[in-house]
């Protein structure tokens, strides 16, 4: 079973439970009929063929037809796309293929608006692990839809050293000696620093990549200067729309925002069912 079939099944258990009360006791079995999915507001498209998914994980007979793709631009009042069958299936599922739905746009649309407020630099737009739990996959994959990048998809496939790892092995040089020694040959190690001193030392310990978290920019400006290509470095730390120019004009390769996922609006979407 794929990941987002396993994270939708859940979702429809958690919704339906024992059965839904209502729709079963207000609905025929034998009533047809289709709905319209609309947009309330304008996003960026994500989560469509997840929506179709997850209505046809509740019942294979229903017909899902979309009308946009990932990754567009949709305004207001678009119809998305239109789903016909037993009408209690399309109640059952509605809820769950939604909430899919506004929170993966909700996500593909701030990641899109940082995207473009960075467009003529050279530097990337990193999510980071501040996820829903139980939803990586699917937070992530609507990071890349908006235009940004994924920075590790968990623990297991990436070195990132962080203050807690260099406390406990004394030091970002003894750290960083550990980690070099037990990384496969693809993988690079990077370290987080918090101060100049830091990225001297992480330079000197031969870290591959170096996160500069909640430095200002012209301490990153500085640190740019001093790692001459040497390693490549990424910011983090509250950096809002605002504020994201600021620091893509410092030289940095990636901008690493926690709040692409862990914070994001769901648009407005509605579903509207006729006989």
């Amino acid at each position: 079973m794929d990941d987002d079939e396993t994270i939708i099944r859940q979702a429809l258990k958690e919704d339906l439970g024992s059965g839904d009360k209502t729709t079963d006791a207000l609905i025929p079995v034998d009533l047809y009929g289709r709905a319209r999915i609309y947009s309330k507001e304008p996003f960026i498209m994500a989560g469509i063929d997840i929506a179709k998914k997850t209505f046809q994980i509740l019942d294979p007979a229903i017909e899902f037809r979309k009308f946009c793709e990932d990754g567009v631009h949709t305004d207001k009042g678009q119809c998305l796309a239109e789903v016909s069958g037993r009408v209690a299936s399309l109640l059952k599922a509605e809820r769950t293929a939604l909430n899919f739905l506004q929170h993966l746009s909700g996500i593909a649309t701030l990641t899109r608006r940082f995207v473009e407020a960075v467009k003529s630099y050279p530097v990337k737009i990193l999510d980071t692990r501040k996820t829903t739990p139980g939803l990586r996959v699917l937070e992530k994959y609507a990071v890349r839809v908006g235009g940004g990048f994924n920075h590790r998809m968990g623990t297991y496939d990436g070195i990132l050293i962080k203050d807690n790892h260099i406390a406990a092995c004394g030091g970002i040089a003894e750290a960083v000696k550990r980690g070099k020694a037990s990384a496969p040959h693809y993988m690079r190690v990077e370290v987080e620093v918090g101060s100049l001193e830091e990225v001297e030392e992480a330079l000197e310990s031969g870290a591959d990549a170096i996160l500069l978290d909640n430095m200002a920019p012209e301490s990153i400006e500085a640190a740019v200067s001093l790692a001459e290509g040497k390693a490549d470095l990424e910011a983090s730390g509250g950096i809002t729309l605002d504020t994201v120019e600021t620091f893509a004009k410092t030289g940095i390769h990636g901008i690493s925002i926690g709040a692409l996922t862990h914070s994001v609006r769901a648009v407005d979407i509605s579903m509207e069912i006729a006989i």
